[in-house]
């Protein structure tokens, strides 16, 4: 019974850091459809996000707002007994609006508003699944906000920052294994909110009309929660082990530095390469403090042994005529999971990302973006917590758009 309340309190928030630790980034259109690599090349508002050094060189202000309908479906298959369970998940809706305004009629500052979703979905396995002692659904949603300045130092180097505050919600249920009178098993639901603060800062440089360099870092957020609500349904004779009431914890989302290079061959023709190196070594323990204890719901501390990791992204896009734009990425991202911390929320792996794109210019005002991006990750795995033994198969299509006003 200690080590489920153990692997309880583990899960409610390595499902926060595991959802990051994907890094699927689904902050911008143009840099989903080449791979979501944009450090180095400004485009639009987006560029609040993925490099605040360079929204100052984006030569017109606009809105923006974006939306990625993520369709995924996982696959478990047990090691032992062989059987196998999926997901009834529904389609996750993480969006992103950018407002960027220059500020002096010589373009030389430029400030900006960003709201956007780094990580945020459900995931419900079907009934009586082999993990249901693991996890049966999540819930997890999650708001950045970050408003920014950006300032061009000389024509070919741009400096820029953001503040951000981060504000989200997690709701984690599984079933524990303790049955009543008619065979059903004991039921734990915890929800709780959080909140983070940090900085998002960048350097861009412009080596000359075809060359650009982008430098980022976007520092760890600290995410706290606090007033988190525990409830557990488990039989009358239990209820004295298992007191429903409040949690609190802390944990870290990890600080990511990026370096970009851009290059124009021509007019037409852009290239984009970005490498990212996520410090997730921050998350080597993990500590859990129960408002009420017993001698079965105890505070926790546990080591995780995340490891620090890369991602490359590479893109390009090609302008066909005025109005029409063509894209197309590639990704490859090292998991921070290290074997033996897999776990059914978010079956983390190696991963390559398939990306392609469109944009589309109407008249002087508007344009609007499209993406699409596939990925397929496996991972076998048997959890030093849980047990749970087996192999983790999860196919994810998410398919964006997104409109831009500029003037």
């Amino acid at each position: 019974m200690i080590k489920f309340l153990l692997c309880l309190s583990l899960f409610i928030v390595s499902t926060i850091l595991t959802a990051q630790g994907f890094q699927v980034n689904f902050q911008g259109q143009k840099q989903q459809g080449m791979g979501s690599a944009g450090a180095a090349l400004p485009q639009d508002g987006a560029a609040l996000f993925f490099n605040p050094g360079s929204a100052v060189f984006v030569k017109e202000n606009s809105f923006n707002v974006a939306m990625t309908p993520v369709f995924g479906n996982s696959l478990f298959e047990e090691a032992n007994t062989y059987e196998s369970a999926r997901t009834n998940s529904p389609v996750g809706t993480p969006f992103s609006a950018y407002a960027l305004y220059k500020l002096k009629e010589e373009g030389k500052l430029s400030l900006g508003l960003a709201a956007y979703t780094p990580f945020g979905s459900t995931i419900q396995w079907e009934d009586g699944w082999e993990g249901r002692f693991a996890l049966t659904r999540l819930e997890l949603k999650s708001i950045f906000i970050q408003p920014s300045v950006s300032y061009k130092i000389t024509d070919y180097l741009g400096i820029g920052a953001g503040f951000v505050y981060c504000t989200g919600k997690v709701n984690l249920q599984k079933d524990i294994p303790v049955m009543d009178d008619d065979g059903n098993y004991g039921h734990a639901e915890l929800a709780g909110k959080a909140q983070g603060f940090g900085v998002n800062a960048g350097l861009y440089i412009e080596a000359d009309e075809k060359w650009s360099i982008g430098l980022t870092y976007k520092s760890q957020v600290n995410m706290v929660v606090s007033n988190g609500e525990a409830t557990f349904t488990v039989p009358s004779s239990l209820s004295e082990n298992f007191p429903s009431g409040k949690f609190s914890s802390s944990l870290p989302l990890p600080q990511v530095l990026t370096l970009g290079v851009a290059w124009k061959p021509s007019e037409k023709l852009a290239l984009a390469f970005d490498v990212n190196r996520v410090g997730w070594s921050a998350y080597d323990t993990l500590a859990f403090d129960y408002e009420q204890n017993t001698t079965s719901l105890i505070d926790t501390k546990s080591a995780r042994n995340y490891k620090n990791t890369y991602a490359f992204r590479l893109g390009a896009q090609y302008e066909i005529d005025e109005q029409l734009t063509t894209r197309i990425g590639l990704a490859y991202g090292l998991t921070p999971v290290t074997d033996g911390y897999v776990t059914p929320e978010t079956p983390d792996a190696n991963r390559i990302n398939f990306t392609g794109g469109l944009g589309y210019v109407l008249g002087d005002h508007f344009e609007f973006d499209a993406s699409v991006l596939f990925t397929k990750l496996t991972r076998t795995d048997t959890n030093l917590e849980t047990n749970l033994s087996g192999t983790f198969t999860t196919i994810v299509v998410a398919p964006g758009f997104a409109v831009i006003y500029r003037f």
